[in-house]
């Protein structure tokens, strides 16, 4: 096929367009092994708020407990019937008891403790076991429960040499990892399980990564271990 001509009879070279081979290809996969991070952000994401049902269920059905039986009252009084002999008793107690009295202190105790109970589970978060993760998507949440954390760091720990049982105890700012070897020497099992565990910990993607504290023993004659590194 001939090449295009121009007006003045000369030909022109018609631009070539190279072919991109990374269309059509997936974005290779990051290999830093450390979990990303959100755009424009830490990458930090709070607790956890619980729904708590089971205090907000008391609550409410208590609430229209009373509700109803003085509603029900003043309509029966309202319809000329006599009142119940429950909040006649009750209002007759009220008005002879002095402040001073030992019910009327109990009832108010109770009153104060349930009202502050009300009000620190309205204030707190709660969901203690939901450890929250990093955010990577600004519309998406993670979390990890504490069994599943602690399960991973025992998994973990068990694969290196020498580490005869492994008990994790995760709490939300620290893990406590005690560790029973039967041979090797104590300082390279306890070098291997700072670096083994450090590396698992980052790869929780935990917003708030727990401080670790290793504990590495003897096994005695009874299969208690004795501390000693």
């Amino acid at each position: 096929m001939s090449e295009p001509q121009g007006s003045d009879g000369t030909t022109q070279r018609l631009p070539v367009l190279e072919k991109d081979d990374t269309l059509g290809r997936p974005a290779a996969p990051d290999t830093d092994g450390s979990p990303p991070v959100q755009e424009g952000a830490d990458g930090r994401g709070a607790r956890f708020w619980s729904v708590r049902r089971v205090p907000a269920g008391i609550v409410a059905l208590l609430l229209l407990i009373v509700a109803g039986a003085f509603l029900y009252d003043i309509a029966a009084v309202r319809a000329g019937r006599p009142g119940l002999r429950w909040r006649r008793e009750l209002t007759r107690q009220l008005a002879e008891r002095p402040l001073d009295d030992t019910w009327v202190l109990v009832g108010a105790s109770v009153a104060a403790v349930l009202g502050l109970w009300l009000i620190v589970l309205a204030a707190t978060p709660g969901l203690r076991r939901l450890l929250p993760m990093r955010r990577t998507h600004p519309d998406v949440r993670a979390g990890l429960h504490r069994e599943a954390a602690a399960l991973v760091l025992r998994d973990r720990a068990m694969e290196i040499a020498g580490v005869r049982s492994v008990r994790v105890r995760l709490r939300r700012r620290r893990a406590d990892v005690r560790v029973v070897s039967h041979f090797r020497s104590l300082e390279e099992v306890r070098a291997d399980l700072d670096t083994v565990l450090a590396e698992a910990v980052r790869g929780l993607g935990l917003t708030r990564p727990p401080a670790l504290t290793v504990r590495v023993a003897r096994p005695g004659r009874k299969g208690q271990g004795v501390r000693t590194c």
